[in-house]
């Protein structure tokens, strides 16, 4: 297995470590999540490690722990590939989460135990059940909420009457697409989890995902919201990356995670 380039500091010392999990079992349209953290990798290949903006350089922050292999029992792959996450956080690293399918941020979050679940996401993910499928990449938001006191999702664009009828309660903010770039975070205090399905953006900028959905967020607006709240955040993931384009979803996918490391290590967004 390739590794994520740059990802060169020493485990004993790295501040991040890159994990991939290449669950893809609740596809409803196009499959192929499983790619996303070999995708990730290679397409991020062409960027430099030195970020200028904050003078960091990311073969000094992050390691690449590897794959966490993936099993078609969601559930139970949930379970050990949480383990697998706090092994990292009691290390003194922060999970860099690589899916895989939405469905692996409910590991994530367990982990991190986030006071704040923020989303960048197409979708409201409020089901309880999915296709009879409670841990259906639709599901995510829900779940988090069973951790997390509150959730924020930003980009959303569609979603079932019954999803929005979840999300008009007081523990759900929606911010729609053209509110992204103006929005600021207002949970100064409160430990956040960060999640980026990468179909928050535009299919135009990344047609590699499950279920593209029109009239998204720009790479920038992304970039923009990924740096408001990396300083704030306890983890990190960026899913939904599939091989159905030439490698604009992975090069995306790829680059936020970049930003997300440098501003979460400066410390100011």
């Amino acid at each position: 297995m390739a590794r994520f380039p740059g990802a060169d500091a020493p485990p004993e010392s790295a501040a991040y470590a890159v994990v991939g999990a290449p669950l893809d079992a609740s596809a409803t349209f196009r499959p192929g999540a499983r790619f996303g953290p070999e995708r990730i990798r290679r397409f991020a290949r062409p960027a430099d490690g030195y970020d200028r903006r904050t003078g960091r350089r990311f073969s000094e922050l992050v390691t690449d722990a590897g794959d966490v292999s993936a099993w078609n029992d969601a559930a139970e792959y949930l379970k050990f590939l949480t383990g697998r996450l706090e092994d990292h956080g009691d290390a003194g690293r922060v999970p860099l989460l690589v899916g895989g399918e939405h469905t692996v941020t409910v590991a994530g979050v367990r982990a991190a135990s986030p006071d704040v679940y923020v989303a960048l996401d197409a979708h409201l993910d409020l089901y309880e059940s999915y296709a009879g499928d409670e841990f259906s990449h639709a599901t995510v938001a829900q779940h988090a909420l069973e951790t997390a006191d509150r959730a924020v999702l930003l980009g959303v664009r569609t979603g079932s009457e019954a999803e929005w009828d979840r999300a008009s309660d007081a523990d759900v903010t929606v911010v729609p697409p053209e509110e992204v770039p103006g929005w600021s975070p207002s949970f100064e205090g409160e430990r956040a989890y960060l999640s980026v399905d990468i179909d928050a953006a535009d299919p135009g900028f990344a047609p590699g995902t499950g279920t593209p959905t029109p009239f998204g967020l720009t790479p920038r607006e992304l970039r923009g919201a990924v740096r408001a709240v990396a300083p704030r955040a306890v983890g990190f993931d960026v899913v939904e990356v599939n091989d159905r384009d030439d490698g604009q979803a992975a090069a995306l996918a790829a680059g936020l995670l970049r930003a997300f490391v440098f501003a979460h290590a400066d410390g100011d967004g």
